[in-house]
């Protein structure tokens, strides 16, 4: 028999199948990224001139100090070829294992494979060397302000984690051995993934974190029962039903970010802060903002304010029949109710009993995390960016949010959709946080050149409506909530703005977790422990040695300190009146808009 006699394998039909999928799949690829949109440049990275500097810098270094470069050249070489002679000794042994150190524990290496097999371990522990000495240069760079230094070694981290060998499918077991499992199916459904999210978002790459189609606003998320009462071109007002038969007379205004929507608030049942106030005996009224479309391009801050903040404050105080409300704002719309407290102080309007900050900045003198999108290269393709449409679309910002945290928002999610061909778990928070909203031109730039570049609010006014508004000027008894592990309003900086609010009474704590979790902590889960100190003069890390710590949610120290302002127990009311009949049920109409990609 020769060889042209022995019969082929015949391919089976599943694998003949998964290749004409991949074939039609990958027209659908390549006409996906045909149509990718065109982004400003410096929306991708910093401006070439901070590696120049960075080169500069480092070439001054070499020649003043050349002992201090070589050693840890010597010491980078030192490491990569013995690393590689053990790794040539183990085989040399006719042993297929990697050596009895398997090298320093990283999450992302959970597979046993890292550390038993000689191939994987090789790879994981000359990663590890690499991501090392990146860093050491980095460090060794001296000459560098520290705005600059911060930036560089912002994106050099984000090189490290770009090229980790987790992200590409020849060098990651678990990839591999699914592939191998599934006969090649997994791939087929990961590249599936990987072009509807493609498509969804005209050829930019935007992980899909969530399974969507598991979640109806309105229906199994967002459910707590109200009506919206007002409307005007910038947000709904939302009044919730009560629960109980009498009620505080003060009702409370809630108004979230309009980076994302406010349902973070009411994501389910057991963990709805909304419902959980409503249960206190509170009437509460939540501000349900517009996702802007191009015709916003020119609203800014003052818009906000105008048809936001005071308008709503008007309304609630009409269908209550009150000359006071409490306020609640999260994160930048906490900014923006502090403007808003300079502005009533100002014009001598005294309708904010008391205010509630969640997550909130004000004095911005120090940037965190934000540093590397803060410059004026990046805010500055932000500007040209918005130039061509009028808004700042979602995807730009729930981008620049996910990099702060790349290998958990990034990196992560796309090995599972795209590597692994897993389908996006049904995970409310998720969801939500894939839910953003466009931001008004006007408005993003306002609030990244004026408060977070110029810190006006904290450091010299800032100049909005014909006032020129000042920290100092909110008076009004206040209570901030930060969060330990917040990445996004580090609660240091919440608490230097704080310190510098003019009022008598101030509350500050500091809730266990980060931007979110340490906000929707509800009691009866008894996840999250909380830090509270009176004295507020004292330096943050002093105010945090000597602060009582609580186990236990912050929400009812939170409702103790506020009953004290919100008036006697009235009649339950229940939503709108004459001049506000009810509009739409709970959760509105507005919420349900989706961004422009």
């Amino acid at each position: 028999m020769t060889t042209t006699d022995v019969a082929a394998p015949e391919m089976s039909a599943e694998l003949e199948a998964n290749l004409q999928k991949i074939e039609t799949l990958t027209q659908r690829l390549m006409s996906a990224l045909s149509n990718k949109r065109q982004i400003n440049p410096s929306l991708h990275g910093p401006d070439a001139a901070l590696y120049g500097k960075a080169m500069q810098a480092y070439w001054a270094e070499w020649l003043q100090n050349p002992a201090k470069i070589l050693e840890h050249q010597i010491e980078y070489w030192g490491k990569s070829v013995t690393h590689y002679v053990e790794a040539q000794q183990a085989l040399a042994k006719g042993k297929l294992q990697a050596p009895e150190d398997p090298g320093p524990k990283d999450r992302r290496f959970q597979n046993p494979l890292w550390d038993e097999h000689p191939y994987f371990n090789f790879i994981k522990q000359q990663y590890l060397i690499n991501a090392e000495a990146i860093r050491t240069a980095v460090e060794d760079i001296d000459d560098l302000d520290a705005t600059e230094k911060k930036r560089l070694r912002y994106f050099a981290q984000q090189i490290v984690d770009m090229f980790a060998p987790t992200n590409f499918l020849a060098t990651n077991p678990d990839a591999l051995q699914k592939a191998l499992e599934t006969e090649g199916e997994s791939l087929v459904h990961g590249l599936e993934n990987l072009v509807a999210d493609l498509e969804a978002n005209n050829g930019e790459l935007v992980v899909r974190l969530a399974d969507e189609g598991a979640f109806r606003i309105g229906e199994n998320i967002a459910t707590a029962e109200g009506e919206v009462v007002y409307r005007n071109h910038m947000m709904e007002l939302i009044q919730y039903a009560p629960t109980t038969e009498k009620v505080h007379e003060t009702p409370i205004v809630l108004f979230p970010p309009w980076i994302n929507k406010f349902y973070i608030l009411d994501l389910k049942p057991e963990n709805s802060f909304i419902r959980w106030v409503v249960d206190q005996g509170y009437t509460l009224f939540v501000v349900s903002w517009i996702n802007p479309d191009e015709s916003y391009k020119d609203v800014g801050l003052e818009t906000y304010i105008e048809d936001g903040y005071l308008r709503a404050f008007e309304e609630v105080k009409s269908i209550c029949n009150v000359d006071k409300v409490n306020a609640i704002g999260y994160c930048i719309a906490g900014t923006t109710l502090n403007l808003t407290l300079s502005l009533m102080k100002q014009r001598g309007d005294k309708t904010v009993k008391s205010a509630t900050f969640f997550t909130t900045l004000t004095d911005f003198s120090d940037q965190g995390e934000f540093t590397p999108f803060l410059q004026n290269d990046f805010i500055d393709g932000i500007e040209a960016e918005i130039g061509d449409t009028g808004i700042l679309k979602s995807f730009i910002m729930a981008r620049t949010f996910s990099y702060l945290r790349s290998n958990d928002l990034i990196y992560g999610p796309a090995i599972k959709s795209y590597m692994m061909g897993e389908t996006p778990p049904a995970f409310d928070l998720l969801y939500w946080n894939g839910d953003g909203a466009n931001l008004p031109g006007k408005m993003a730039i306002q609030y990244l050149r004026g408060l977070c570049q110029d810190n006006k609010f904290a450091e010299g006014g800032f100049e909005l409506m014909g006032e020129t508004l000042s920290l100092k000027d909110v008076d009004v008894p206040i209570c901030s909530i930060a969060c330990e592990t917040d990445h996004i309003a580090a609660w240091k900086d919440c608490y230097r703005g704080v310190q510098q609010m003019g009022s008598k009474s101030k509350q500050f704590i500091v809730s266990e977790s980060g931007h979110i979790a340490g906000i929707v902590n509800p009691p009866t889960k008894k996840k999250y422990g909380h830090y509270s100190n009176d004295d507020l003069s004292l330096p943050a890390d002093k105010w945090l040695e000597g602060a009582e710590y609580t186990e236990g949610s912050w929400w009812p120290v939170w409702e103790k300190w506020l009953a004290k302002r919100a008036g006697k127990w009235i009649k339950a009311r229940t939503p709108g009146d004459k001049a506000h009949p009810t509009l739409a049920p709970a959760p509105g109409t507005y919420v349900r808009v989706k961004a422009t990609a």
